[in-house]
Formats: C-alpha cells, structure tokens, sequence
C-alpha cells in the first residue's frame, strides 16, 4: 500500500446558464487548471467546459470517470484510487455547484470515509441565487428536489409545502423544464391568495427573471414565458 500522501478532492462550479463564465471566480479557474483528473456526470459536458477556461494543455491529456445513474457501486469506489495515491481530482456539476441537487455527493461521502480532503470552491448556486433575489426567508428554508409528476399528487405536494411554509420556512423546488407551465398553473389554482409563489429563471443568462408575490397578485399578471426554461420554484407565508 502506498505510503504518499493523500490528494484532495475540489468541488468545482460550473455556470447554470449558457455564456456565463464569467459568473467563475478566477481562482476556481487557476485551481482547475492545476488538475488533470476529474469526476463528472458527463465527460463530453465537463470537457467543453474546460475547453472555455482555455487551459494551457490540450483536453485530451486529462482523464475523467464517469458518475451518473448508470454507474455501479465498484466504480464508484474506485473513483478516488488516485486520490489515495496522491493526485488532486476534481468533481464538476453539470451545472451549479457539485454535491448539491447532484449525484456528486455521494463521492464526497466517500472521500470523507477515506479520509480524503474536501475542498469547496465558491461558485454560482441557483438555489441560493433564487432565495437571494426571493425576498423571503434566507434564514430558514429547504429545498425539495423535484415534485410529483401526476397532477393529483402535484397539488398535494404544493399544498404540504404550504402548509410547511406557515411556520416561517422558505420552501423551494424544482422542476423539469417542459413541465414549468403546469407547476405554476397548479399553484395559481390551488394555493391560498395571500401564500407567497417565487419563480426564478435563467438565473445568470441575460433573460433571467426573477418575480415573487402572492397567489392574488399573479392571477392577475400575464404570465412569462415558462415553456423549456431552467427554473427555481418558491412558497412562502408571509
């Protein structure tokens, strides 16, 4: 067994919207550049992403494991081997920050069992821009992933974060682009008309839009256009 010490592991962002390197700090992108072997959902995404950082190597000289839904247990764990043996790696997101909405975390879990260093990198997060910009509760919230896909089971999931919203706590969630339309449709029909909705969009893109109010108020706006954009949902009691 080899007695070198361990590599660490950096959590690298990437940007949420198309064009929108700028929203990396520099010295994500100096560390990036430092590192030649990487764990990502997708190879071909997390190498067009290096690509735009314009390293000083050519792509093809870095290495990269696949982590993904197709990727068995004793993959996983062998992910880090060269961690262990000494090598820096890094863990990229498909978009945002790894680990969090991502199936990154589950390498991070185990480079805590290894003994491995975790280091985060500071970078956009749409979960935390869209409470930022929300003008609701930063100090108490929790994010739900994705909601049921069945209409009926829909609504009962909107109301119980209702319900859950009574208690002063920011509820957030996500849903599949195509299905933006129906969310906010189901809201608007079945929440209270003082219960505060959020939509945020495009965050970072220069069509990002940010809007939130009562129930009441947005049966009474025209609606934005929904349909294929990456969006954060929000419930609130005021």
């Amino acid at each position: 067994m080899s007695t070198s010490p361990k590599g660490k592991l950096y959590l690298i962002p990437t940007p949420i919207a198309e064009d929108s390197l700028y929203t990396i700090p520099p010295y994500v992108t100096e560390r990036l550049h430092q590192l030649k072997y990487f764990i990502a959902e997708r190879a071909k995404t997390a190498r067009r992403f290096i690509k735009t950082t314009e390293p000083r190597y050519p792509i093809s000289e870095l290495h990269f494991f696949e982590l993904n839904k197709r990727t068995s247990p004793e993959e996983r764990n062998q992910f880090l081997d060269k961690v262990l043996e000494g090598q820096d790696m890094g863990l990229l997101s498909e978009a945002g920050c790894p680990g969090v909405a991502d199936p990154g975390a589950k390498i991070v879990a185990q480079a805590h069992r290894l003994g491995i260093r975790v280091v985060p990198l500071v970078g956009p997060s749409s979960i935390l821009l869209a409470l930022m910009a929300s003008g609701m509760n930063g100090q108490s919230f929790a994010f739900h992933g994705y909601l049921s896909v069945k209409t009926p089971e829909l609504i009962k999931d909107l109301k119980n974060l209702e319900q859950a919203a009574r208690h002063g706590q920011t509820q957030l969630f996500i849903e599949a682009p195509y299905r933006n339309r129906n969310v906010v449709e189901q809201a608007l029909k079945n929440l209270r008309p003082d219960t505060f909705f959020g939509i945020a969009m495009d965050l970072t893109a220069a069509e990002e839009y940010v809007r939130s109010l009562p129930i009441q108020r947005w049966q009474q706006e025209k609606l934005p256009e929904l349909h294929k954009r990456p969006a954060i949902f929000m419930v609130f009691k005021g």
